[in-house]
């Protein structure tokens, strides 16, 4: 008989944005369980050190784009230490007409790239008197193109979202994929016009700490989750749970879980989820055919990441966050991160790591290859663009995500709608993780902190 448990709010998944429910829930003092399959926590995030290398097997870097990223370390300060970029990651390369060129960092530099056209440029004078748009759906190669013209769709924005999603500007819907590009425009009718304003607004406190810096943590981002796993405390992590099934009950939910010990039973008024889209059909199966449908329908980058350690580096200079691939250059990587030249000790002295990644929603074809296909395709492209013709590294690992990013296309209002319903429909479900709210570290510690003070506050109330 299965061992019966009472739980204020149990929460499925121990990646990033359960973790940070869980921590500060803790601190609140409120009773939870956080359940994984995994073995372990911190979901596709892992520090793996091999030969004197350190690399990660998950995301590589995060951007303090909110505070609440800033207040997460600073809760764990104790535990683990926030590590910014080098000043050298401020400066991104775009490969075009078969060399890299730096994006422009201010007005002369952007004056003289190469990257735009003349027409362009001269044209980006009258994006401050551009009508706005009107389409709530409109794709963002859309708004870019009638704002800004096509060579700095092809030349920045695209190799951009090639890097924050391995997507296609064509599809990602902007309000969704970018809703802080599409607030400048809706409310100050302009990029250029709503930037300055934006810059010239008085900042709190609270505000300076979300300081668009490249981080991540001090010896590798396992450390901050084995930070904020010690800091929830292991009694309240359940790993390696099997055939989890839910139905609502009454009074909240109940689960029945198989863990490698025992078969357990767990009632909860609060039930969060944090997993992917594809996985909830599974994980709540009393929702019907037309409730999942709009979560079946998130569609995946599937990305290969290749991690490339040498001992002595004897290509280009790597003084810089890396360097992006424009889909329009016709070339077999999407980009790569020069990580040793950012973050400390990623590497041996003189040496280099260099992340490069491949596939995403332009080149599915990819994420079937093997191995030697793929190391065919590096040597095709990659010694000449890093100026380092044998490219015999020390080091190589090649790493598969089948389901790396979610895309935030059209379908994205539509599972909003639905996520909403759902909430309302069975009070105490909070459908969370990339499904909605962005797709960054920080992005899912925000959502993470925000509701876990929604849960607190429903306590209280009570």
């Amino acid at each position: 008989m299965a061992e019966s448990q009472k739980i204020e709010v149990v929460i499925v998944g121990a990646g990033l944005t359960g973790l940070t429910i869980a921590l500060y829930l803790k601190k609140a003092g409120i009773n939870f369980l956080v359940i994984d399959k995994s073995g372990k926590t911190g979901g596709v995030i892992q520090t793996i050190s091999e030969k004197g290398f350190v690399y990660e097997t998950g995301p590589n870097t995060g951007v303090v784009s909110h505070p609440e990223m800033t207040e997460l370390f600073e809760e764990l300060a104790e535990k683990c230490t926030l590590e910014v970029a080098d000043p050298n990651a401020k400066r991104r390369l775009i490969w075009k007409n078969n060399q890299w060129n730096a994006l422009p960092s201010g007005l002369w530099s952007a004056i003289t790239t190469p990257l735009f056209t003349w027409y362009d440029k001269f044209r980006i004078l009258g994006e401050p008197f551009r009508a706005k748009g009107t389409d709530p759906n409109e794709k963002l190669a859309e708004l870019v193109k009638r704002r800004m013209g096509e060579s700095f769709l092809d030349y920045a924005v695209d190799p951009f979202i090639s890097g924050i999603y391995a997507g296609d500007p064509n599809k990602l819907v902007t309000r969704y994929a970018l809703p802080k590009l599409y607030q400048l425009e809706q409310d100050y009718g302009s990029f250029i016009k709503g930037a300055m304003k934006k810059a010239k607004l008085p900042k709190d406190e609270r505000t300076k700490k979300a300081t668009r810096e490249v981080f991540s943590a001090k010896g590798g981002l396992s450390r901050m989750i084995e930070a904020m796993t010690e800091s929830v405390g292991s009694e309240n992590i359940m790993l390696s749970v099997e055939n989890t099934m839910v139905k609502p009950t009454s009074n909240g939910f109940q689960l029945q879980i198989t863990t490698p010990e025992q078969l357990i039973s767990l009632e909860t008024p609060h039930l969060v989820t944090t997993c992917g889209g594809y996985a909830l059909a599974g994980l709540l199966p009393f929702l019907n055919e037309e409730e999942v449908a709009p979560f079946n329908e998130l569609k995946y980058a599937a990305v290969t990441q290749v991690l490339l350690g040498f001992n002595k580096w004897k290509g280009m200079s790597l003084k810089a966050f890396g360097g992006l691939v424009p889909g329009k250059e016709n070339k077999n990587i999407l980009g790569v991160l020069f990580t040793s030249s950012f973050f400390e000790g990623r590497a041996p002295k003189g040496g280099a790591l260099l992340s490069v990644f491949m596939g995403g929603t332009k080149r599915p074809d990819i994420a079937e290859m093997d191995n030697y296909e793929i190391e065919s395709l590096l040597n095709k492209d990659l010694p000449r663009m890093l100026s380092n013709r044998s490219l015999s590294a020390d080091m190589t690992r090649i790493l598969r995500y089948p389901k790396a990013i979610p895309q935030y296309t059209e379908s994205t209002g539509k599972r909003y709608e639905m996520i909403e319903q759902l909430q309302q429909k069975y009070p105490g479900l909070i459908l969370a993780g990339n499904i909605r709210d962005g797709i960054g570290m920080a992005d899912r510690v925000k959502q993470g902190r925000t509701i876990a003070e929604e849960l607190i506050e429903k306590k209280q109330m009570v």
